[in-house]
């Protein structure tokens, strides 16, 4: 599956008063931006528009059934996003005029032929402002530049858009089974992540539900952008995923509130964060889990949720 990160490095305008996490405001904004920027007939409802099946706003934005999912057993019903907003990591709220706004997309598979777009969505975004109103208005901002992989492929000065290099494949080949040695394994949650097992959402982490989550997510994923999933031992790799002890956990549930313009209401979203250790036969999911710290996992992660960080850790 094809895969970019790519950096926008913006400068403000005007003073700016954000919520400390800007992954839902990020997706909100750039969402109208995007809508403006490609929507031919104005359409409110992109269900009932003669143009859905060819525009990139439904492409990206909508969650389409698969046609081909006729048994409700399947793990993949409904596409999904080929994006991720990566916020900003701190907590900053006040900008002044002048200040850099510094956050990321990930694109997967044919989502990166449509960068020019969103690099002229998020120019528009600018125009449109950002934040909190302030003397009636919202803060204003031009984008600086684009980078990818610390290349600069765009920038205000000249506005265009370099030629960039291949971009990189990321996949998952399946491991042989084998008699490994117990590793420990350090997963830490670096944002809120959401799972839901057995239709309650979890505040705790057992490896096996971690398990179900990034096979999901990376089954998903490579379904719709690399032309099939891979071919995992899914029931066996969950099965083995309960012999997986936790040695040691700080994971606490965080709340947080976003305004949802579709829904036109405050909405209070809450995730776990936390670091937690696992030790058990892990080998084999090595792969899963390097997938999934660069994708993310789990739910509303095109606002930058579950984001994962894995490191080796000796055994006490």
């Amino acid at each position: 599956m094809q895969y970019a990160r790519y950096v926008f490095s913006c400068i403000f305008e005007d003073d700016a008063i954000l919520p400390p996490y800007k992954g839902s405001t990020l997706r909100g904004v750039f969402g109208r931006a995007l809508k403006k920027v490609v929507c031919a007939l104005k359409k409110q409802d992109c269900a009932d528009c003669l143009l859905a099946a060819r525009c990139i706003y439904p492409a990206i934005f909508e969650t389409i059934p698969n046609p081909n999912v006729t048994d409700s057993r399947k793990r993949i019903v409904n596409h999904p996003h080929p994006y991720v907003i990566e916020p900003p990591e701190d907590a900053k709220t006040i900008f002044h005029r002048g200040d850099m706004l510094n956050f990321g997309i990930l694109l997967f598979g044919k989502a990166n032929e449509y960068l020019p777009y969103f690099i002229y969505a998020f120019d528009q975004m600018g125009q449109m402002g950002i934040g909190k109103r302030m003397d009636g208005n919202h803060a204003t901002f031009f984008l600086q530049h684009v980078t990818v992989n610390e290349v600069l492929i765009y920038s205000k000065t000249d506005g265009k858009i370099l030629q960039q290099s291949a971009l990189p494949d990321i996949s998952i080949k399946s491991q042989p089974l084998q008699n490994d040695e117990d590793l420990s394994i350090e997963i830490t949650l670096s944002t809120p992540l959401r799972l839901k097992y057995q239709n309650n959402l979890k505040a705790e982490l057992p490896f096996h539900i971690l398990t179900r989550a990034m096979l999901r997510r990376a089954s998903s994923l490579l379904e719709y952008y690399d032309g099939g999933e891979p071919a995992l031992d899914y029931r066996g790799m969950v099965l083995r995923a309960e012999d997986v002890l936790v040695t040691q956990s700080t994971i606490s549930w965080l709340d947080w509130r976003r305004y949802s313009n579709r829904q036109e209401q405050a909405m209070l979203m809450g995730g776990m964060i936390g670091s937690i250790t696992y030790c058990g036969k892990l080998a084999e999911y090595l792969p899963l889990i390097n997938f999934c710290e660069k994708v993310r996992v789990g739910k509303q992660t095109t606002f930058g949720l579950g984001k994962i960080t894995a490191r080796s850790v000796s055994h006490a």
